[in-house]
């Protein structure tokens, strides 16, 4: 890390709330000194982004604060504070908005103030445990005093029993003494309870806001981070970091007392057995420190699995991601199973991994288990041979210490992984944490000026220190303000470079860059939000009607919304996934000319809309809305290059020619050679473009294809300023502008948006299931009978009974051995010989009873996980469409570590402690027979307390789950736009969007972990009251009416009686709870499914298609039931080997055809025939892998070239070497360290658009399908660049049948048949020529437009 790039860390979140004032809207937002640091401009429009935000939840600004925060301290100490949220409960479901907030102290946003305030300012060793240990040292400490008092009593009642002995052997010390005896035991264990359940509460509180605290560090790190350090984190590893480590570091916070509190009781235990059995004590604990230290051995080990889980979880959880942000390309191409054996590759890894620490765990519990058994036969035998007496009172006593200990040791194999889990996490995220950021002064901000708005003096920039070249190099650039800067080269020039290096966002070598005023950025790949239409424009920023209007109509929106049933209302799925390629570049640049800033930098924006709304919004938006703006605009549209006031033209990372247009065009230039290639395009446009002018000029004398057409707003002169229009225009834009009445935004009700209509709803997000009321009966019955049919889990039940009879039986066993006044050499024999069986058999059933747990966790675990992964990669794409990826990660890394980890532990509690709860009352009611009519009313307050907890806890815990996912949602969402919202300067919006979903997720933790600690205080206290009742009945009954032998044993077993109430009743709802993670995992496992892969009775020929005819017959098609037709009665044929073009305005249904053609979406009607065979027969793997495609979105995976480019791995290297030479990328990967083998990052990250493009190129090269289909193939390539894929195409597929979507002209000028699209319908088809003989045809008519826009500098000159 260099310096200075970690000081903006001590900058605190919050800084004194700035009101921002709006006529009809107030929010506070709260904001750092630097995210404002670009809203230093005068003009109130740069502030207004922070008024009004629909993704802020509303309800966290009107919700109540917790009853904790004005709690006296008896309320406190026994938790009444949370009654009427129980109260709720009972009466109703417990939803988000019911909860209250906790206090203001134990929020994100002032924790982590604290947090940044203690963050060290260069880098050191531990800066996070450090920073962390500052922060909450004193919480700590007085939580330690909690600890410590919970100790001073701890072992009082075992202490007791040899005066209750004695008591009722009739040696009573002095009158009353039983009584003494049972008010100090009622005191002691009143005490003991109510300090361990603070104890417990106050370590949960202090965990989350840990959490809270490194939450909201690792999100603001993110939006700090390198572009090139981003590469290193990947966003699978990132919502590890979030979901997995930080969960570990709240863990660990519980455990963390237990360091000294367990050695602290065994010094305490070891006292007290000296003081009364002498020695003897020492045998004891040398068992202890054995079974310590096979412990220890055990952690270690569970180190090395805990290391290699993480490792396995990272893979598994980046490989998710990567499949569900391509689920669409990944269907498409039918690499379903290839990729879902990636991810199972990856689970099983995580599970060898998992396998290992279950078992080491089972065998901590173990020795664990048997620790008290061996102590007791070690001390026991030991007095026998040192010829002590073993009395009744000292056996008992004895047995009921160890036993007190015993449940301090068994946490320690819980505190050893959470220890272990929490270095290994702490060191993961001290890693990203130190991890290179934004240089602050990459970019220096200057005063506005009339000279300059961007100067670039000797500039050399790379995306990291570890690079040995620069990436961009020597730049000198100067742009005066309102200039129009253009940036032109080939595929890998290093433009899309060059605007990140004026963003800052790659590692200034030298040199300096100046920017004058404030700063938009659309990017090549479009980043949008999931959220409606407006929101995604106005991105914060309050609405002013006039303005958005005016926006909407210079991005060229307005038919496409008037199209949307639900207009700017719509809402868009996640990335996007329901809009086309251009209408998501749209939005975007609609959402950066809504901000109105001073610098526009435009990455290739017209490469994914058509030819008639390219021209459109060059002229409303570039030339209208912009105007008087600074933009630079990287693009490889050569026709609008002539009204750029500077042309840059780069190559491998520099600028190698800069002028104006006829400046530059020079014979032999690169250039020259860019503006030759698109020339070359255009003659074969022009062969065919100037017969159809020259129709329409016949046939309109009066018309002037040279002249503008008038405007269709008079209005708008006031937004766009005078300038001539764009040149060659065929039409009046009315023709393409298609309204509704008034406003083309159908506003809704809030009543009519949450309502489901027959006719369709704006959400396309549907809201999460979410199960109220018990889980039920069977979801349990799911659980425990997927691994082998149930039949673990009667023989866990089995064992167990046995295990606890053996138990019982030995402590029987030393009452009636200890009942005699003493042992002879024989009788000490048979003693020790009896109670060592009795000890080994338990032990072994504890040993089989820990395998089974284990065994039982791990196949159940594994079954669910392959069962939901399968279940997912079936599901149609509509499911994606409306499905928020943060829910199936939740899913996939929350739920399934519940799952595979803690349900099995807390299944073999549940047994554990309701069977040693069975042996206290059975043995307590034997010897106490009276005690038995207390057993139904206790019963029935222990039912009601954990009915009323639970009615609460459950809902708690399912809300808990709900909003968990918005908070990963939001952090992968804000990775993937962390250039863009750096950009715009909205760093403080986002996070005090993440601190709202951290508040909103928190508050259900606390209060249901308070919940948890009242119930739990609740139950031990109905335990202590009937141990104390019973002590009462066994001290007054008369001498001789119970043996003082049978006193003992029952005061032992009546010592664990609160705790087994407790632990058997947390241990229960635990369980409840944590079942929600089955729940929703089972939710996961029946989703819809796609048709069949694979289908034998239709299996197609190994050789189909070998013509390549399609014949689509009324072919109708919609996104998902509740919607309108997308596709509207379609019906074409396409010979085979013909070359067919589908052109159409944005919208107009061309890549929806496409997802037709591969059954992405089922048909509604109507047939698509492929050589005779109705591809609806067909399974969907034999159709879809028959055909080959080249998508919009270039795709690229975290692997090699190799796997990148064949993916299958069906061919050689030297095809793949000829598959690259084809498509110009052989070159670049020969110049690689690893050749094939060199790595891709995730999302191809570390290659630009274009190249990626030329990947996809190279695939179908290999595949060499007789049915090709192009979607907007060349759109972010160069002219020259698209002339060789072009060529390739037409050699390599001259037998193929091709159909290519494409908004460039030349690109399907040459085809056999031209398909033209409208609203879903067929408006054209036919030959080129017939199309272009009607002057009146849409395709005509976008002919001579593209041909006039591109005829010559002369004509465009005027446009200046």
């Amino acid at each position: 890390m260099k310096d200075g790039s970690v000081d903006r860390l001590h900058e605190p979140l919050l800084q004194p709330s700035k009101t921002i004032l709006d006529p009809q809207v107030e929010v506070k937002y709260d904001a750092t000194t630097e995210d404002l640091q670009h809203l230093d401009h005068d003009d109130s429009v740069y502030v207004p982004f922070m008024q009004s935000d629909k993704y802020l939840d509303v309800s966290l600004r009107n919700a109540s604060t917790t009853a904790y925060a004005k709690a006296g301290l008896f309320s406190k100490c026994f938790i009444h504070w949370l009654g009427p949220l129980l109260e709720k409960g009972i009466n109703k479901t417990i939803v988000k908005d019911d909860v209250p907030l906790m206090v203001p102290e134990d929020r994100a946003s002032a924790l982590y103030n604290e947090f940044s305030a203690n963050w060290p300012k260069q880098q050191e060793p531990n800066a996070v445990r450090g920073t962390l240990a500052k922060l909450f040292w004193k919480p700590f400490r007085r939580i330690g005093l909690i600890a410590l008092v919970r100790l001073a009593v701890l072992f009082i009642g075992p202490v007791l029993i040899q005066s209750f002995v004695e008591v009722t052997g009739g040696n009573e010390k002095f009158k009353y003494e039983k009584y003494v005896l049972v008010i100090g035991l009622f005191l002691a264990k009143c005490t003991e309870v109510i300090a361990a359940h603070q104890y417990n509460f106050q370590c949960s509180r202090l965990g989350m806001k840990v959490r809270s605290s490194l939450i909201s560090a690792v999100y603001r790190k993110g939006l700090r981070i390198s572009s090139y350090a981003r590469q290193s984190h990947g966003v699978g590893q990132i919502v590890n970091y979030m979901s997995v480590d930080v969960q570990q570091m709240n863990y660990v916070v519980i455990q963390l007392h237990n360091v000294w509190i367990i050695p602290g009781q065994v010094v305490l235990a070891l006292g007290i057995l000296l003081y009364y059995v002498g020695i003897s004590a020492l045998a004891g604990l040398v068992v202890m420190c054995l079974i310590t230290l096979s412990t220890l051995w055990g952690s270690k080990k569970l180190e090395v699995y805990q290391r290699s889980i993480m490792k396995g979880r990272d893979w598994r959880m980046r490989s998710t991601i990567e499949a569900l942000n391509n689920m669409k390309i990944i269907k498409l191409q039918a690499w379903d199973e290839i990729f879902q054996a990636g991810i199972e590759k990856a689970r099983q890894a995580e599970y060898r991994a998992l396998s290992g620490y279950m078992w080491f765990t089972a065998f901590n519990i173990f020795t664990l288990w048997l620790t008290p058994l061996c102590s007791c036969l070690a001390i026991f035998t030991s007095s026998v041979i040192l010829g002590g007496s073993l009395t009744a009172s000292m056996a008992f006593t004895t047995i009921a210490i160890v036993r007190s200990l015993q449940e301090t040791l068994r946490v320690v194999p819980n505190t050893l992984i959470a220890l272990t889990q929490a270095s290994i996490s702490l060191a993961r995220l001290e890693n990203f944490m130190w991890s290179d950021e934004l240089k602050e002064n990459s970019v220096e901000r200057i005063p506005r000026t009339e000279d300059v708005a961007i100067c670039v003096e000797g500039g050399t920039f790379k995306w990291s220190d570890e690079l040995a070249v620069p990436n961009v190099l020597d730049i000198n650039l100067h742009v005066a303000p309102g200039s129009l800067v253009a940036v032109v080269g080939k595929v890998g020039a290093g433009k899309s470079s060059l605007l990140n290096a004026l963003l800052g966002e790659m590692l200034k070598i030298s040199g300096t860059v100046q920017l004058s005023g404030t700063t938009a950025y659309v990017a090549q790949q479009a980043w949008i939000q999931n959220g409606t239409i407006e929101e995604n424009i106005l991105f914060g920023r309050a609405m002013s009607k006039p303005l958005y209007e005016k926006v909407i109509r210079a991005c060229a929106l307005t038919t496409d919304l008037a199209q949307m049933e639900f207009g700017d209302q719509t809402e868009i799925g996640e990335r996007g996934l329901n809009l086309s390629g251009g209408q998501k570049q749209r939005i975007q640049l609609a959402r950066a000319v809504y901000q109105d800033c001073d610098i526009y930098l435009l990455d290739d924006v017209f490469s994914a809309v058509d030819a008639h709304t390219g021209s459109e919004l060059f002229r409303e938006c570039i030339l209208g809305a912009l105007n008087g703006k600074t933009v630079v605009l990287v693009t490889h549209q050569v026709e609008f290059l002539p009204v750029a006031d500077q042309i840059l033209v780069m190559r491998d990372g520099r600028i190698v020619q800069s002028g104006k247009y006829d400046e530059l065009l020079i014979g032999g230039t690169h250039f020259e050679a860019l503006v030759e290639a698109t020339n070359e395009a255009l003659d074969r446009v022009s062969q065919h473009g100037t017969e159809a002018e020259k129709k329409y000029g016949e046939m309109h004398p009066n018309a002037e294809t040279s002249k503008s057409f008038p405007s269709d707003d008079e209005g708008d002169k006031d937004f766009y300023p005078q300038h001539p229009r764009m040149v060659g225009s065929p039409s009046p834009r009315e023709a393409f502008d298609i309204r509704t009445q008034g406003n083309f935004s159908t506003k809704l009700s809030q009543q009519e948006v949450n309502t489901v209509k027959t006719e369709g709803s704006p959400r396309l997000v549907i809201e999460e299931e979410r199960e109220t009321g018990t889980v039920r009966a069977r979801v349990y019955w799911l659980y425990y009978t997927r691994a082998y049919g149930g039949v673990l889990l009667l023989a866990l039940l089995i064992v167990q009974v046995i295990w606890q009879g053996l138990q019982i039986a030995g402590d029987y066993w030393v009452a009636f051995g200890s009942s005699g006044a003493g042992f002879d050499v024989r009788e000490s024999k048979k003693f020790i010989l009896i109670y060592g069986l009795l000890a080994i058999s338990c032990g072994i059933f504890v040993f089989v009873r820990t395998a089974i747990v284990a065994i039982m966790g791990l196949v159940t675990g594994q079954s669910f996980y392959l069962g939901m992964l399968r279940s997912i990669f079936r599901a149609p794409m509509s499911f994606f469409d409306t499905t928020p990826s943060g829910r199936i990660l939740s899913r996939s890394s929350t739920d399934q570590d519940t799952t595979d980890v803690f349900i099995p532990v807390c299944g073999g509690a549940v047994l554990a402690f309701g069977f040693q709860l069975l042996g206290v009352l059975f043995v307590t009611v034997q010897i106490t027979w009276g005690i038995c009519f207390l057993l139904i009313p206790v019963a029935v307050v222990y039912y009601k307390y954990q009915k009323y907890y639970l009615a609460t806890s459950r809902e708690l815990t399912r809300v808990d789950a709900l909003t968990k996912a918005p908070i990963i949602h939001h952090f992968s969402e804000s990775v993937s736009g962390f250039v863009t919202i750096r950009c715009f300067g909205q760093q403080a919006r986002f996070i005090q969007l993440s601190i709202d979903r951290i508040d909103s997720n928190l508050r259900m933790d606390f209060h249901n972990q308070a919940a948890t600690e009242w119930v739990g205080l609740r139950m031990e206290m109905i335990g202590i009251l009937f141990l104390c009742i019973s002590s009462v009945i066994q001290v007054t009954l008369p001498l001789g009416f119970i043996k003082p032998e049978l006193v003992g044993l029952s005061l032992t077993y009546g010592m664990n009686l609160n705790i087994c109430l407790y632990l058997g009743a947390w241990a229960l709802c635990n369980l409840e709870n944590r079942m929600v993670s089955v729940e929703r995992l089972g939710q996961y496992t029946k989703l819809p499914s796609e048709a069949e892969l694979e289908i034998k009775e239709t299996k197609p020929p190994p050789h189909w298609p070998d013509r390549g005819t399609i014949v689509l017959q009324n072919l109708k098609l919609r996104y998902r039931p509740d919607t309108p037709l997308v596709l509207k009665g379609i019906s074409i044929s396409i010979e085979g080997g013909h070359k067919v073009g589908v052109v159409g305005r944005t919208g107009s249904g061309k890549s929806t055809l496409i997802l037709a053609l591969f059954r992405i979406v089922e048909a509604a009607e109507g047939q698509t025939i492929i050589d005779g065979l109705d591809v609806s027969t067909l399974g969907l793997n034999d159709l879809r892998s028959k055909l080959s495609l080249i998508p919009q979105d270039p795709t690229l995976f975290d692997g090699t070239v190799r796997s990148n480019i064949d993916p299958l791995e069906k061919h050689t290297d030297d095809e793949i070497w000829g598959a690259l030479e084809k498509c110009q990328l052989s070159e670049v990967v020969r110049q690689l360290p690893g050749k094939l083998d060199s790595p891709v990052l995730e999302n191809g990250e570390n290659w630009s658009l274009g190249q990626r493009q030329l990947f996809c190129l190279g695939r179908v090269l290999l595949k060499r399908s007789r049915i090709l289909v192009l979607d907007e193939a060349t759109a972010s390539v160069d002219s020259q660049t698209d002339a060789v894929m072009q060529k390739i195409i037409r050699k390599e597929f001259e037998s193929s049948t091709v159909v290519s979507i494409a908004h460039r002209i030349p690109t399907v000028i040459d085809s056999d048949r031209v398909l033209v699209l409208d609203a879903g319908r067929v408006k054209e088809y036919g030959s080129p020529s017939s199309l272009l003989n009607d002057p009146y045809s849409n395709f005509s008519s976008l002919v001579r437009e593209y041909s006039a826009r591109s005829k010559s500098h002369v004509d465009l000159a005027a446009l200046q």
